[in-house]
C-alpha cells in the first residue's frame, strides 16, 4: 500500500506529524509513504526512515512570484503515481486543493475538525478528531482513522534518532523565533549566558539569518567562552542541536526539533501556550508568562502599560526562574 501525506506548512507542524508516521508504519508494515512539503523543510520527514520520497513544494517564494514551469512540473509529479490514499494532514483550503491533484482516494478531517472546514468537502473520507487536545494526538487519530488501525497508547515516537550527550556540558540556546512577540528579552538569554559560564557549562547560541547573528553578538557581548555557531539549514541545526547536552528555546521550531531529538529542553510561552501545539517528548519543560493580555496569539505586542522588558509578557519569566529549572535538568 503506497500513501501520500500532505503536510506543507512549518516545521513545527511537520515535525509533529512524524509520531503519526511511526504509528501508521507499525500498524501496516507494508506500508510506503510520499510526502509532499514546503521545499526548506524537506529534510525533516527524510530523517524518519518510514518515508520513502519526499516531494518539495514553493508555496512560500510562489506566493512572491509565480513559477509556471515549477508548478506544472509539481502538478505533472503529483499526478504520474497512483496512490491508494491520499492523507491531507493540514485541513487547510490550499491543502485540500493539492489533495485533489494527487492521484488517488482521499482522508482528512471532518468539518468540525479541520482548521477550514471547507477544506473538507474535497475528501472521500472524513475522520473526526477532538480539536481540544495536542497537534500530535490529533494527527495520530487522523491517522489511525484514515488507515483503519486501533490508536496506539505507547508514548509518541518521532522516528528520528535520539542526540548524542555530549562529554562537556553545552546549554544551547535557541533564541530566535519568526514572531517577534516569541521572543524572550536578549537581556535575559545575556542573564542565562553569564549564569551558565560560571557554573563550568558552555553556552551555545545558533543563527540562521543575519539578524539572528546580530541578536546572538549582542547576548555574547561581555563573555568568554560563549559559542556563536551558524545554521542557515535543517541539516546544520540538526548537527548544532544533536552536540548539546540541554536546550533553552523560545516557542519556535527549532525547539520542536530538540524535543523530537530527545533532548531535555525549556521552551518559553508568551505569546502563545503550549497545551495544543507545545513541544512533546521526554523532560520538555514549559514556561507561560503570566500577564493580563497572554497569550494574545498575535504576531505584535500591542501592550503600551508599565513594563520591565519587551514584550512585557516576558517579564514573568525572569533569567532566575529559568536558571533554577536548568539546575533541576543538571541534577536529573
Amino acid at each position: 500500500m503506497r500513501i501520500l501525506v500532505i503536510k506543507t506548512s512549518s516545521l513545527g507542524d511537520v515535525l509533529q506529524t512524524l509520531p503519526a508516521v511511526s504509528d501508521a508504519r507499525r500498524a501496516k508494515p507494508d506500508l510506503t509513504i510520499d510526502w509532499l512539503v514546503e521545499e526548506a523543510f524537506a529534510p525533516a520527514p527524510a530523517w524518519h526512515p518510514g518515508v520513502a520520497d519526499v516531494i518539495p513544494i514553493a508555496l512560500r517564494r510562489w506566493r512572491k512570484q509565480i513559477h509556471a514551469r515549477q508548478i506544472l512540473a509539481l502538478i505533472r509529479r503529483l499526478r504520474e503515481q497512483r496512490y491508494d490514499l491520499v492523507i491531507d494532514a493540514q485541513g487547510l483550503l490550499r491543502s485540500a486543493a493539492l489533495t485533489s491533484i494527487a492521484r488517488g482516494p482521499s482522508a482528512g478531517l471532518d468539518s468540525r475538525s479541520a482548521r477550514e472546514g471547507l477544506a473538507s468537502l474535497i475528501y472521500g473520507r472524513r475522520i473526526s478528531v477532538p480539536r481540544d487536545m495536542h497537534a500530535v494526538e490529533r494527527l495520530r487519530r487522523l491517522f489511525a482513522g484514515a488507515l483503519g488501525y486501533a490508536l496506539p497508547i505507547s508514548a509518541p515516537d518521532y522516528g528520528l534518532k535520539p542526540a548524542d550527550r555530549p562529554a562537556k556540558p553545552r546549554l544551547l540556546l535557541l533564541h530566535g523565533a519568526t514572531w517577534a512577540t516569541k521572543r524572550w528579552p536578549e537581556i535575559y538569554w545575556s542573564d542565562v549566558v553569564r549564569r551558565a559560564i560560571r557554573a563550568g557549562i558552555e553556552p551555545v547560541l545558533r543563527w540562521h539569518d543575519a539578524a539572528e547573528r546580530a541578536s546572538a553578538e549582542r547576548i555574547a557581548v561581555g563573555t568568554y567562552g560563549t559559542v556563536i555557531l551558524p545554521a542557515p539549514d535543517l541539516e546544520a541545526l540538526r548537527r548544532v542541536i544533536t552536540g548539546t547536552s540541554m536546550v533553552v528555546a523560545n516557542d519556535s521550531g527549532p525547539a520542536h526539533l530538540a524535543a523530537a531529538l530527545g533532548v531535555p529542553s525549556i521552551t518559553f510561552y508568551g505569546a502563545t501556550r503550549p497545551a495544543h501545539n507545545g513541544t512533546l517528548g521526554p523532560n520538555q519543560i514549559h514556561l507561560a508568562a503570566e500577564f493580563p493580555c497572554s497569550p494574545c496569539r498575535s504576531r505584535i505586542c500591542t501592550y503600551r502599560g508599565p513594563a520591565r522588558v519587551e514584550p512585557a509578557c516576558y517579564g514573568t519569566i525572569p533569567p532566575e526562574r529559568v536558571w533554577r529549572e536548568i539546575e533541576r535538568m543538571i541534577e536529573k
